[in-house]
């Protein structure tokens, strides 16, 4: 099309009479709030997307989707949820960041919010009892709590010879970081291991950790399941690499980027549940009525390429029970 027929068409576009532009249907809008980046997040978004779409709802057809990729920035959470409260969004999804549900429940009581969270629900104050939330949120629990201890019992098998192991958090997601320690903290003492925690709010800080670690020297390293650290895998993986240190991580695509080992829920399962349940309000459902599902997919992953690099003979039962192993 050539440049001036462009602007013949922009010009009667803008010309139509106000009546005919407020026939034109306005679509419903899903508010979708992550913790990660959107390129770190294109095989979860997907299952997002593939859930909504067995509802019967595609993205830019009777839907639009609004995302808001904080990237561990927590801080920008009150005025994104203002803007969405102000404009009374049809959903707001919040698949896996603990921080922003918690806030997303403050900031609004009707509009329905679907989550994905790790610890209990109805002790979080997000619904009444899981079969019937009550309120204007449900979603999908994946127990957090024995997902965690496993992975750290699964780190001490593979690295029998690891005491001294290195927790990594991001103090900016404060109520996950509390549960995170707790529950490291009670597993260690049963294995028999000792624990040093270490901070990371942003890019920055991940490498400076790595370069206390090249100091300090622990055994191994657990990292926080946190959406922020999820988005760093590549910077993750390069960094341990380097400087040879056994790593536990707590979602497959930090395992698939070339981390040793991920243990913990099917992350692409929880978010494509998200997308069922918002598709299912959009159609009329309530939140108070759909109850809260609990994740039965769990992923244990290891990384031959990164164990043999690492000089890690990976015994024959963990080999056994592993759901993938990458060559």
């Amino acid at each position: 099309m050539r440049r001036r027929e462009f602007v013949t068409l922009v010009g009667g576009a803008a010309s139509w009479p106000l009546a005919a532009r407020a026939q034109q249907p306005s679509l419903p809008v899903i508010a979708f709030i992550s913790s990660r980046s959107a390129d770190a997040s294109v095989r979860v978004a997907a299952a997002f997307h593939k859930g909504l779409n067995e509802t019967g709802y595609v993205e830019g057809q009777n839907v639009t989707i609004e995302y808001h990729w904080l990237e561990g920035r927590y801080d920008r959470l009150s005025a994104i949820l203002a803007n969405l409260v102000g404009r009374h969004v049809a959903v707001i999804a919040i698949p896996g960041s603990k921080p922003s549900l918690l806030a997303a429940k403050t900031a609004t009581t009707t509009i329905p919010i679907v989550f994905g969270v790790g610890e209990d629900p109805v002790r979080l104050g997000l619904v009444a009892n899981l079969a019937r939330p009550g309120g204007n949120a449900t979603g999908i629990n994946f127990f957090v709590g024995e997902v965690e201890a496993k992975r750290l019992r699964l780190l001490h098998d593979l690295v029998p010879k690891a005491v001294r192991v290195a927790v990594l958090v991001n103090p900016a997601n404060v109520s996950n970081t509390e549960t995170t320690l707790h529950i490291v903290q009670e597993a260690a003492h049963t294995l028999g291991l000792q624990i040093e925690i270490v901070n990371a709010t942003t890019i920055s800080e991940i490498d400076a950790a790595f370069a206390s670690f090249a100091r300090e020297r622990p055994d191994a390293l657990f990292v926080q399941p946190e959406g922020f650290f999820v988005s760093r895998a590549v910077q993750f993986a390069t960094l341990a690499a380097r400087d040879k240190i056994p790593a536990a991580y707590p979602e497959r695509d930090m395992a698939a980027a070339g981390g040793l080992m991920s243990y913990g829920t099917d992350a692409a399962d929880m978010y494509r549940q998200v997308g069922i349940y918002s598709g299912r309000i959009l159609k009329g459902a309530k939140p108070a009525d759909l109850p809260v599902l609990q994740s039965t997919k769990f992923e244990f992953l290891i990384n031959m390429q990164t164990a043999r690099a690492l000089g890690i003979e990976v015994p024959s039962g963990l080999l056994s029970i592993a759901d993938e192993i990458i060559e």
